[in-house]
């Protein structure tokens, strides 16, 4: 029988991207940027965000937009008239602070306030890999089914500072309910706000840019 060396991969790898994570907080800071990672599964409506929060926001904006082929979002951020840079995955199925580095320099931080970072349409990737931002934001919606949650609590346990329920105006449409998703994402992590939200109606909008401007402070 054959002794098989175990290489710890993973943990170096994580802690290269935290490394470099900090390097992109700093440059953020020094810019004065506030930066978001946004976070949530395909459909939950993490672009639709950005466009509300763009409407309502007394922020110069910038985003950047990651996705397996991110041209369809960029688009929709570029038809708000803020700067945007795509940024393509290919088969990786979230981003890390490598690839937001590179994105760095396409975007002109002089002229931002606020970025958002949207990540890869996941609620597993994206949990070992932060990118530098200043919080992470996890949005979820009632048409995931109401044990989303439940089914992905690490993304809510270990880098979630902020969560949303959204299109709650569906709940009963999908028989989903709205409440239960908060009350699991608040056992999982009692310690981040919880905002039931939808973009379609306004409802708890004012209330997500209330609990970003806290955390901005």
């Amino acid at each position: 029988m054959h002794n098989i060396a175990s290489i710890e991969i993973e943990k170096d790898i994580i802690k290269a991207n935290k490394e470099l994570a900090q390097e992109n907080q700093k440059i953020f800071n020094e810019n004065n940027v506030y930066a978001i990672d946004l976070v949530g599964a395909v459909g939950s409506g993490k672009t639709s965000l950005m466009e509300t929060l763009i409407d309502k926001m007394d922020e110069n904006i910038g985003v950047i937009a990651g996705d397996i082929i991110s041209k369809f979002d960029a688009k929709r951020i570029e038809n708000k008239n803020v700067p945007v840079v795509g940024l393509n995955t290919g088969k990786e199925c979230h981003l890390d602070a490598h690839l937001v580095e590179h994105a760095l320099p396409d975007i002109n931080l002089n002229d931002i306030s606020l970025l958002f970072i949207e990540n890869v349409g996941n609620l597993i990737c994206p949990t070992d890999f932060i990118l530098g931002s200043h919080i992470r934001i996890v949005i979820i919606s009632v048409t995931e089914g109401d044990d989303t949650a439940e089914k992905h609590p690490m993304i809510f346990r270990d880098d979630a500072d902020f969560a949303i329920v959204n299109k709650v105006d569906l709940a009963d449409a999908v028989g989903a309910d709205a409440d239960k998703m908060v009350e699991d994402i608040q056992k999982i992590n009692p310690k981040i706000p919880v905002v039931k939200c939808s973009l379609k109606t306004g409802e708890g909008v004012d209330t997500i840019i209330e609990t970003i401007n806290k955390f901005k402070g």
